[in-house]
Parts: C-alpha cells; sequence; structure tokens
C-alpha cells in the first residue's frame, strides 16, 4: 500500500522505498563491499545497494535527530542551572530472530562512526543480560530463552540509567553464541558514547502497569529513538530455518559449541529440530511478545521475502 492510500490518522507515515531512497539527499556513502563482508549477518545479503536506499537516508534522519536531541538536552540543563556533562543518544533495534536485526545494528553503527564529527558510537546486545543458564534451568526457563522473563531486567535497567546519566564505563555481562550463555568474570565496559546502540528481542517490551500508580520503568524510557525490524511470518520462518542449516555448516561444526550435537546427527534430524525450536519457542516469543511491541516503534523497517526493505514507517511527530 502506498503512502497515499494510508489513513491519514495513523501514528506513522508509510514511504516506499523508492520515496524513502530519495530523501538520502547528500548524505555521503562510506562503506564499500568489503565493509558490508564483515557488517552483515550469516544469512543476510544485504548489499551497497541497500545501504544507499536505505540507511543512508536513516543516518541522515538520526544526524538530524541527535542534533535537535542534544539542543534539548542543553537547554534542560541551562533551565536546571546544572553543569552535567553529555548525555548520550540511545537508538533501541526490535525485531524477531533471524529478522536481520544484528546486521541493522552494525551497519548504523558503522554509518554513524563516519559522521563527519566522528561521534563515539557503541553498540550492546540484550543477550548480555539473559540470565545464566544455571540460572534459566533452575527456574524451568530455558525453553523460554529470550522471553521477556527470562532477562535480567534490573540489571539491564540500571545499565541504561548510567549510561543515560552520563556516567563514565559503564559495564555489562557478556554473552556468548558459541557457548550459548553468559561468560563468566568477563563484562564489556561502555565508555561515555555519544550513541548508544541497544539491539535486542524485546527492546520495546512494556510490564503490566501496576494499578496503585508506581513508577514502572520501560526498557524503551531510556531509547531516544526506536526501530523494529518487520517482516512476515512465513519469511521469518524461512530464514530461521535457513540459518539454522547454514550453521550446522559452520558454528555448530566446533566441538565447544553448545549446538555441536546438531552438527552430527542427519540433515532431516536436525531440520525437524529447527521446526521445533521455531514452532515451540521462537513462534510463540514473535506471537505473544514481540511482534505486539511494533507499534511502538519510531521507525519500523518492512522487508519482503528477499531480506530486502520495501517500506519505511516513520512516526509522526
Amino acid at each position: 500500500m502506498d503512502s497515499a492510500s494510508r489513513p491519514q490518522l495513523a501514528p506513522h507515515r508509510y514511504f516506499t522505498r523508492e520515496e524513502w531512497a530519495s530523501l538520502r539527499a547528500d548524505t555521503p556513502l562510506t562503506l564499500d563491499e568489503s565493509d558490508l563482508a564483515r557488517l552483515r549477518s550469516l544469512n543476510d545479503p544485504i548489499s551497497i545497494d541497500e545501504v544507499v536506499s536505505i540507511y543512508l537516508p536513516l543516518s541522515r534522519l538520526l544526524n538530524l535527530y541527535v542534533a535537535a536531541t542534544q539542543r534539548l538536552y542543553k537547554a534542560t540543563r541551562t533551565f536546571l542551572g546544572t553543569t552535567d556533562g553529555k548525555t548520550p543518544f540511545i537508538i533501541g533495534i526490535g525485531g524477531s530472530v533471524a529478522v536481520g536485526k544484528s546486521t541493522t545494528a552494525r551497519v548504523l553503527r558503522a554509518l554513524l562512526q563516519r559522521w563527519p564529527d566522528t561521534p563515539k558510537v557503541e553498540l550492546v546486545t540484550t543477550d548480555g543480560f539473559l540470565y545464566p543458564n544455571a540460572v534459566l534451568q533452575r527456574e524451568g526457563l530455558m525453553e523460554r530463552k529470550g522471553f521477556p522473563d527470562s532477562y535480567d531486567l534490573p540489571a539491564l535497567l540500571a545499565f541504561l540509567s548510567d549510561i543515560k546519566a552520563g556516567s563514565p564505563r559503564v559495564s555489562a555481562p557478556l554473552y556468548s553464541h558459541l557457548v550459548y550463555d553468559i561468560v563468566p568474570s568477563e563484562r564489556v565496559t561502555i565508555d561515555a558514547p555519544d550513541i548508544l546502540i541497544v539491539e535486542g528481542l524485546n527492546v520495546l517490551q512494556t510490564p503490566r502497569l501496576p494499578r496503585d500508580g508506581k513508577a514502572v520503568p520501560f526498557v524503551s524510557d531510556f531509547f531516544d529513538f526506536s526501530i523494529y525490524i518487520d517482516a512476515d511470518e512465513i519469511d521469518i520462518h524461512r530464514w530461521y530455518v535457513a540459518r539454522f542449516e547454514r550453521l550446522r555448516a559452520t558454528a555448530f561444526q566446533d566441538p565447544s559449541s553448545y549446538f555441536h550435537r546438531y552438527a552430527l546427527i542427519p540433515e532431516e534430524e536436525a531440520l525437524a529440530i529447527a521446526e521445533r525450536l521455531w514452532s515451540r519457542i521462537n513462534l510463540v516469543n514473535l506471537r505473544e511478545n514481540i511482534l505486539p511491541t511494533r507499534p511502538r516503534a519510531d521507525l519500523i523497517l518492512s522487508k519482503g521475502a528477499n531480506h530486502l526493505i520495501e517500506q519505511v514507517a516513520l512516526r509522526r511527530l
């Protein structure tokens, strides 16, 4: 559906791929094919054309938003008579497993780092705030890994609060996809960035509101801008299974991989497992927790069956 046929009262304004691409203006292309080869995730066919058509206009928009927000922060400090340090601009990126969140986050980080004023841009994923497997197993939550209740929400909120307050050297737990668990005694340190990108399945999730009106902070309360990567359920399902197949031939081959056993069984059996993981865990999480947060995003990037973004929705101010 083109932008002209959208209801005027919709909270978002919709753009076709071509309409969005025209908003690039003179934003320079600062990535090349070798950069993309390092940034793209497994089974995500992002191209230079995708960067030019989608991510350069987005980079331009974010440049304007960051500048305007920093002016607002400065005005607030003037009003309060405070001399606090800089307040980082935080971007949240959400969406289903296998939809391309990680690629989007890495490409955006690379583009934002290459702005003329070369801001300091950091990237964290909420995977680091999952409870360790030992805790999930004890609580019977291993099959709900990635669901809202599998995260240490107080730790994530404390991390974001410290970042937003401009605290130097804020640390977060380190997660390993190889061992599928938190790495004990290792941390990732974020040191006063200008921009922080936070990527994760449920970053736009809202808790149930209390009847007594007491404050219940959301993760997204700390975001200055939020992005949701969207696609049809059928396509995400196909991408998930295809990625599982690729992982069997790559990462799962490592004997230290948590999923090494899947590389040793017949393909038909492995694909049956992938289908069960999708239907019992990832599809349920998508339907119950992730997809309902889509309308809350400031920007929705909608992908077609070929993994390319076909439509952009930008929230009206």
